[in-house]
């Protein structure tokens, strides 16, 4: 699931990968209209599972930092209108969840990113964040 769940430079919300040509990628829009679409080799193509957030220690993936949210909030979408939160605000939120996470270099548009990204995937039921396997391995 993860590799296929991929954020598109320029383009806002979450896509996922449909099928792959030789030079494109056809990506469908993780909403309810599901509008699917070719995606070049010029775009800045990024899969979920290759982001990391920057913390005090060492970076975290973000797949971690989903869990961790979809554990403080019992597996439903956070209930915070992002575009409206303040910058303490959307700090004091993720400091609930990641409490090392680098306060200096995870930007407010990160947070909201962050925020958004895990709201897209609860509401179109992606809820394994990390796969049994991977947990034993770390």
């Amino acid at each position: 699931m993860k590799q296929n769940i991929l954020a598109i430079s320029g383009k806002p919300g979450l896509y996922l990968m449909v099928a792959r040509g030789t030079s494109t990628l056809i990506v469908e829009t993780l909403d309810d209209q599901k509008h699917r679409f070719n995606v070049s080799a010029r775009d800045r193509i990024t899969s979920l599972n290759d982001v990391s957030i920057y913390t005090t220690d060492e970076d975290v993936k973000l797949m971690s930092v989903f869990e961790a949210m979809k554990a403080h909030e019992g597996g439903k979408p956070v209930d915070m209108d992002v575009k409206k939160a303040t910058k303490e605000q959307l700090a004091d939120y993720v400091g609930t969840v990641l409490p090392n996470f680098d306060r200096e270099r995870v930007y407010p548009n990160d947070m909201r990113k962050l925020i958004s990204w895990y709201n897209i995937l609860v509401s179109n039921g992606f809820t394994e964040f990390i796969d049994p396997e991977e947990e034993k391995e770390e």
